[in-house]
């Protein structure tokens, strides 16, 4: 036998020894079974060639050497990609959102100013509206005839005489609705056929956009309307 065949040999008996030497600590497969975490039997392995020779040597020294790591104190630096970039992008998450409550807050404010100011102003003005009349003959007799000697006139003016040639600009009869748009309570005093007077005259305009002035007695009207304003009391212009 050689040198290398007694070395492998002397080599083969201390790992054999050293195998049945290690024990296993008691309880060890209990504690692997509770954590759940029971390894897998490692798959046997068959060596197909022949160990190398190893030349015997006076001593082994090893080479290289396992420094223990060093825990983490509280006053450590913080690793670069660390909380330090967490902390970062919080601040930045914060800038915008106090950004975009500001702003928010700025858009209400001025929403809430524009209202309460526009609230102040005059009130609008009241729209234009016109109250149905019917027109009224006395004599009963033209009451359905629509002859030139039934016909009742409109005036241009309710202050000028009702029976002058030019104070007229058309003719109604009995049973006409008309639109009144306003009214005046001192115009010239005029007496029907029944001799009921007024000095009420109504701005009306007929069916055909005929404008003039109605005298009060030849309607009976039961509903409110408002009186002329100084423009609308200047004289009509008929058609």
């Amino acid at each position: 036998m050689s040198d290398g065949d007694d070395v492998e040999a002397l080599l083969r008996e201390r790992l054999h020894r050293a195998d049945q030497q290690i024990e296993v600590p008691a309880g060890l497969w209990a504690r692997i079974k509770e954590s759940g975490t029971v390894p897998a039997p490692a798959a046997p392995v068959t060596s197909t060639s022949r160990a190398p020779r190893v030349t015997p040597t006076a001593s082994v020294t090893p080479t290289t050497s396992v420094t223990p790591a060093t825990p983490m104190t509280a006053g450590a630096p913080v690793p670069a990609g660390g909380s330090v970039a967490l902390g970062s992008s919080r601040r930045r998450a914060y800038a915008v959102v106090l950004s975009v409550a500001a702003t928010v807050a700025a858009v209400v404010l001025g929403a809430w100013w524009l209202l309460r100011t526009a609230g102040t102003g005059p009130p609008p003005a009241a729209a234009v509206r016109s109250v149905p009349i019917a027109v009224y003959n006395s004599e009963s007799a033209c009451r359905h005839l629509r002859s030139l000697e039934c016909a009742l006139r409109l005036a241009k003016d309710p202050y000028v005489p009702y029976s002058e040639p030019g104070n007229f600009v058309g003719r109604v009869w009995h049973g006409d609705v008309l639109s009144a748009h306003c009214v005046v309570t001192d115009g010239r005093l005029i007496r029907d056929e029944a001799g009921v007077t007024s000095t009420r005259w109504y701005l009306v305009t007929a069916r055909k956009g005929m404008t003039g002035w109605l005298p009060g007695v030849r309607t009976r009207n039961t509903q409110e309307i408002p009186v002329c304003s100084p423009g609308e009391r200047r004289p009509s212009g008929g058609t």
